[in-house]
């Protein structure tokens, strides 16, 4: 095994050959803030992959909902909310993973169901499409936009902030595959 002479690797920890995380060059400030915001969505699906539908599912400490599955719930909403409604305006779409009735649904409804899963993964990757299309038209992040509240704010803060969220929830979804099967790194 190629990885048998990597200092640190283990069998637990993720195989380095495995990385599909870019360290490029970019040139300019959308083409880094792009880069960081791809490397952390991959760093969530490598959290996740191998993963039967119960391990998805698993809930941290009772009692908290977050889970794997959740994670992934829960950004498809976050690209879906911050690229669609607000840097869209799309402000009559349905909003995923959420009811009026359970604003915590993305977490709530994480359950062990190979559809759930299914439906969950095509929506976060759906997002992460639309979201890239969109970004591949853009040129001014000083361009002001209006969120579903009515605040103002800028393009380049809202990928900032995509930044932030993915990098505080890859850091849950670390400790949540560790719990699982011991993997660590990435």
């Amino acid at each position: 095994m190629a990885n048998e002479h990597v200092v640190g690797y283990d069998g637990m920890w993720a195989k380095p050959e495995d990385d599909a995380r870019e360290a490029g060059n970019p040139v300019g400030e959308l083409a880094t803030i792009r880069e960081y915001l791809s490397n952390y969505r991959i760093t969530l699906g490598m959290k996740c992959e191998d993963l039967s539908p119960v391990l998805l599912a698993a809930r941290s400490v009772p009692p908290s909902t977050l889970s794997l599955l959740g994670l992934v719930r829960h950004m498809a909403r976050v690209e879906h909310n911050w690229f669609q409604r607000s840097l869209q305006g799309h402000r009559d779409v349905p909003r995923l993973f959420w009811s009026p009735d359970d604003n915590d649904l993305d977490f709530n409804g994480a359950v062990a169901d190979p559809a759930v899963v299914e439906e969950a993964f095509a929506a976060w990757r759906a997002q992460i499409a639309a979201a890239d299309e969109w970004l591949d038209g853009q040129s001014d992040l000083g361009s002001i936009v209006l969120t579903p509240r009515g605040e103002q704010t800028s393009v380049r803060d809202i990928l900032i902030h995509m930044i932030e969220e993915y990098a505080r929830h890859c850091g849950h979804a670390d400790l949540l595959r560790e719990c699982i099967d011991g993997r660590t790194g990435q």
